[in-house]
């Protein structure tokens, strides 16, 4: 097992620093290493795999297209891109939909209809256009993506990045007030950071986004692209504050943990400021991943497994609340997405846990980020609080 480290670690870029676990299968909620140990996945792709590692019905999709036809460019129609286009945007109660590959792009193209919007719609000129995002985010690491980033440890040495964006505290409307003004073309969030420590907004923050928004005619960007699709225990994280944005972002499970896939979605007079080469993607809304979202989509929906994620995430919730543990400081989270903030480094602990069997990561340093498969059976629920409990309350002081 040493030379497949040693060879990964040789040919691969130094941008990632991977525990020294080496997965080979994954079924449903559940890994295995080259070893053969099982371990219950808590990470999921960072919620790629919502539907379960290799789902039958999605492998099924995958393979009944890939001896069809798998690539067609847009310059061409296929005969499933619009079938996978009227199933998103009826879900996200939207009029448009843009495919493209990856989260960051989703958001890099967010930026630009943005952009286009304010300057179509609102008359900003192009060097003034503002957007207003949130500390503590994480939108990926594109240019694009970085320039609303408030970590500057990403940003260092990328320079220089986009112009004109702004950072409020998630939660401070005060602020958000203070810098709306006639350039101000968007506000983008994520309806709960996930990156950031699985940080719930605050009561009526997004519902105050919203009204600002609309009273200064500005576009609200709601990223999705982690918390969206089942993971909070409701198809869009959105519905928890009862407020539709201007524009879905979605992806990673999209694709159903097969085949990459993101999405923008929109209303007609948000969308329609792009025209014939102003945007594209050559891969986007191929075949193969309209199939594979497709299925992916429907086993979100037939399977149950928004309401799945909803009350075993209740239930793992309420359990990891009463850990009797003074390493940590608070528990919180939606569905089958939850922060355990200590108040040391986490990682530690999700090293034991690891050797447990129970595959975690930490987020922030100090934060373990628990976001199971949706398909996890209660008996896995029950092994993942049984070992979280052992290793919290070993570690009192």
């Amino acid at each position: 097992m040493n030379d497949l480290f040693s060879l990964t670690d040789q040919y691969s870029s130094n941008n990632y620093s991977p525990l020294k676990l080496a997965l080979t299968k994954g079924r449903g909620a559940k890994v295995w290493d080259v070893e053969d140990n099982s371990y219950i996945d808590c990470i999921s792709g960072f919620s790629v795999v919502n539907q379960g590692h290799c789902h039958p019905k999605i492998i099924k999709a995958f393979q009944e297209q890939s001896e069809k036809i798998t690539m067609v460019s847009r310059a061409l129609y296929s005969d499933n891109l619009g079938k996978w286009e009227e199933k998103i945007c009826t879900l996200a109660n939207k009029e448009k939909v843009l495919p493209m590959n990856t989260g960051t792009e989703a958001i890099e193209t967010a930026i630009k209809i943005a952009r286009k919007w304010g300057s179509d719609v609102k008359g900003i000129a192009d060097d003034k256009s503002e957007i207003i995002a949130m500390n503590g985010n994480f939108h990926g690491r594109t240019l694009g993506a970085l320039s609303l980033s408030s970590q500057e440890s990403y940003k260092k040495g990328f320079g220089p990045l986009l112009d004109n964006v702004h950072y409020i505290d998630f939660g401070d409307v005060a602020h958000l007030k203070s810098l709306i003004n006639n350039n101000t073309a968007a506000v983008v969030l994520e309806p709960i950071q996930g990156e950031g420590g699985v940080n719930i907004p605050p009561d009526y923050f997004i519902e105050e986004v919203r009204h600002l928004c609309d009273e200064h005619n500005i576009l609200f960007i709601a990223d999705e692209i982690q918390v969206g699709l089942g993971r909070t225990g409701k198809m869009f994280a959105m519905e928890w504050e009862g407020v539709e944005p201007d524009i879905y972002l979605l992806g990673k499970s999209l694709g159903g943990g097969l085949y990459p896939m993101s999405a923008v979605i929109a209303n007609h007079d948000v969308m329609d400021v792009l025209t014939p080469g102003t945007h594209g993607s050559t891969f986007g809304g191929n075949p193969l991943a309209c199939a594979v979202s497709i299925a992916a989509l429907d086993v979100l929906i037939d399977e149950n497994l928004i309401e799945r994620s909803a009350d075993l995430g209740q239930k793992l919730l309420n359990q990891l609340q009463l850990i009797d543990s003074n390493i940590i400081t608070d528990v919180r989270g939606r569905g089958l997405f939850i922060g355990i903030e200590l108040s040391e480094s986490a990682q530690p602990y999700c090293l034991e846990m690891i050797e447990k069997g129970v595959l975690c990561k930490e987020t922030q340093g100090n934060i373990i980020r628990l976001a199971p498969p949706l398909v996890i059976s209660e008996e896995e629920i029950n092994k993942v609080i049984n070992v979280i409990t052992e290793v919290l309350e070993k570690g009192n002081k």
